[in-house]
């Protein structure tokens, strides 16, 4: 809500210039999407490790968080 908000400032302000971003926003969002998945992945990844790392604490009976 708030970005829409933000959109109709910049479209009252400067109108070519929010037609624009408007236009451009899905290219922007597809050149991002490789970019949001690595870093999925690379979450993943430290996630993993993590529970391998904690594994023995946890059958110890630690609590987990």
């Amino acid at each position: 809500m708030f970005g829409f908000i933000l959109w109709l400032l910049l479209l009252f302000l400067c109108w070519p210039l929010a037609l624009l971003a408007l236009v451009l926003y899905p290219f922007v969002w597809l050149l991002m999407l490789p970019l949001r998945l690595l870093g999925i992945g690379v979450e993943a990844v430290f996630e993993l490790l993590r529970a391998i790392v904690m594994l023995p604490a946890r059958i110890l009976g630690g609590s987990p968080r």
